[in-house]
């Protein structure tokens, strides 16, 4: 009889939203996923990495999260539930409570732990999975966020994180197909970033390391893995062309470039072989919203704004995240300030102003040599770095303003 599996990642409970409280958002996620869980009948909760935002996540935050496990495993006391630290998870702290779990089903797998010569204890990061008559009918590679140190080695290599990782991957299921029976499948967890992964915007700022040096290929997991449940990188996707390797994605948009994607989990079931693989959409629970859809001039941007629907009695937690996309000529201090007094009172929550300014009618912007640097002046600099910027000369007005502040302050420094 197949096993039926579920499998998530980067939760980060406690992260803010543009500053915003997301306490809410991820109640009713986890909430919705306890509901899933039930209804789905599901027999393995797998959970890759980034369970919180922060190594030190709030009381609140922590309650969240063991709230959770205990309604899981009270509505369905038969699931087994596996879950590795992140990056952004303190693996030690994730791991503090492993000895009240041990007479559970739940498993958390933070630490790369070593024996007194150095060697990685395989045995640690193996986690058997068993079937309804009480048979190990899978093992489980649930391996966590690998650090400097936690990876073997490779000594004259030209990539140590990668070949490091990929030949911890290979040691761990050797170790485990020399001690499995034929009719015993193996399935890993990892959180990292593969090659070719697409990768969202809040991704091309936290997951890049090294210009694309710490990836991992598609042909790290043995061809024998029945699935690799990855976590890491936010937007959900199959790798390498392969089906049974995935990311499943973050259950909350990160950024407002996931306007129109659709956050899910992955079921499936496994008996011998991977079956019935689905992603069900994650209900978003708090909207986005981009006004205008493309930049505009401020003035046609007020006015958008000023239509849209005044507050009600809605709750201020459900009240939608709101990106305001503006094209600007120059400079405009009073932006925010014009923004916020159009807002009052309207049925939204601003989290972003995106400003744009004209296309560069220049074809390059030539370097300036050291030496030039000597001869330039401080009007010539500020001319420069303000085409640059904004793509137009200087205003009258402000040149003259800035030359009156370079004279005051000749005049204190002679």
């Amino acid at each position: 009889m197949s096993l039926k599996f579920l499998h998530t990642a980067d939760w980060h409970i406690g992260q803010l939203f543009y500053e915003y409280d997301r306490s809410y958002e991820h109640q009713q996620f986890l909430d919705w996923l306890v509901q899933i869980l039930q209804t789905k009948q599901i027999d393995v909760l797998l959970v890759s990495g980034d369970i919180f935002d922060i190594s030190n996540p709030s009381a609140q935050s922590i309650r969240m999260f063991y709230t959770f496990l205990n309604q899981a495993t009270t509505a369905n006391p038969n699931l087994q539930i596996i879950i590795t630290a992140g990056n952004h998870d303190s693996a030690s702290r994730l791991e503090a409570p492993k000895p009240l779990l041990l007479s559970s089903n739940i498993h958390i797998v933070g630490l790369v732990e070593k024996d007194a010569e150095g060697k990685i204890d395989f045995e640690k990061l193996i986690v058997p999975i068993y079937d309804h008559a009480g048979r190990i009918k899978i093992y489980c590679l649930a391996v966590p966020f690998l650090r400097m140190g936690d990876y073997p080695a490779i000594p004259d290599c030209s990539n140590p994180y990668t070949e490091g990782v990929t030949a911890l991957y290979k040691e761990l299921f050797d170790y485990v197909q020399g001690r499995k029976q034929d009719d015993q499948a193996i399935i890993t967890m990892g959180h990292l970033h593969t090659h070719n992964a697409e990768i969202t915007e809040l991704d091309k700022t936290e997951r890049l390391i090294m210009g694309g040096v710490e990836c991992i290929p598609a042909t790290a997991f043995h061809q024998d893995i029945k699935y690799v449940a990855l976590g890491h990188i936010h937007k959900a996707q199959k790798i390498g062309g392969k089906e049974h390797i995935r990311y499943s994605g973050s259950p909350l948009p990160m950024s407002f470039s996931e306007l129109n994607y659709k956050h899910q989990v992955i079921v499936f079931d496994l008996d011998g072989e991977i079956s019935n693989l689905e992603s069900i959409e994650v209900p978003l629970f708090v909207l986005l919203q981009r006004v205008p859809l493309k930049h505009q001039p401020l003035h046609e941007v007020i006015a958008l704004l000023e239509q849209l629907p005044n507050l009600d009695k809605t709750d201020s937690v459900k009240l939608p995240y709101l990106e305001v996309c503006v094209l600007l000529e120059g400079p405009e201090p009073a932006l925010r300030h014009k923004i916020e007094m159009a807002l009052r009172g309207k049925k939204v929550r601003l989290a972003k102003i995106d400003v744009r300014y004209p296309e560069s009618k220049t074809v390059e912007h030539q370097l300036i040599a050291p030496e030039q640097l000597q001869e330039l002046q401080p009007i010539d600099i500020f001319g420069k770095t303000y085409q640059t910027r904004y793509n137009s000369v200087v205003p009258k007005d402000i040149l003259n303003l800035f030359q009156q502040v370079v004279e005051e302050v000749n005049q204190t420094t002679e």
